[in-house]
């Protein structure tokens, strides 16, 4: 991977807007400036309606974090996110997202064995990704079991790290030496 487009500031080189909203993502539940904060440090107002809309959709979401999670990781894949894909695969294992799961994901396979909720959540992601919308059918089945906030929550969640994604991917945000790449897919 080539050199990323938006190096780090320095907290010392920032101007007073960028620093207090440095201070303010380091802070927050996310505990440090990573993933696409670094790039959005030169833009702080974008930084920070991107810091609490992705606050929103992760933290006040009403959908289980183990299904969350397994959208971020579908949206990832679906980008080519390294980044995002290597910090959310440790989340979704540590949320009992199966390594089974996530190594189909990776691969660009749909999971063996999902329960019917984890299998709506999966198809509806998939298929939102892939059209842009979802059919009746994929949009009743995690409507009658989220309710509307659940299908809002999961269009957000999927808009707000598709935008994610697409910051790291241009911002080419390098994965740590020791995690593995996702595989290619033919």
């Amino acid at each position: 991977m080539t050199a990323t487009r938006f190096p780090p500031l320095a907290r010392d080189d920032m101007n007073d807007e960028q620093r207090a909203m440095f201070d303010r993502i380091a802070t927050s539940p996310r505990a440090g400036v990573r993933g696409p904060f670094p790039a959005l440090m030169r833009h702080p107002a974008l930084a920070k309606v991107q810091e609490a809309y992705g606050a929103h959709v992760r933290y006040n979401n009403t959908l289980p974090d183990k299904l969350k999670e397994m959208a971020i990781l579908i949206t990832a894949r679906r980008w080519s996110a390294e980044y995002e894909w290597y910090a959310h695969r440790i989340i979704a294992e540590k949320v009992g997202v199966p390594v089974s799961v996530c190594d189909a994901i990776s691969r660009g396979e749909t999971p063996d064995g999902l329960d019917d909720e984890t299998s709506a959540i999966h198809d509806f992601t998939i298929m939102l990704l892939r059209t842009g919308g979802v059919d009746d059918a994929t949009f009743a089945s995690v409507r009658d079991r989220f309710g509307d906030q659940g299908v809002l929550d999961l269009i957000a969640l999927v808009g707000n790290y598709t935008t994610v994604a697409m910051i790291l991917n241009v911002d080419r945000h390098p994965i740590p030496d020791s995690a593995a790449p996702l595989p290619k897919l033919g």
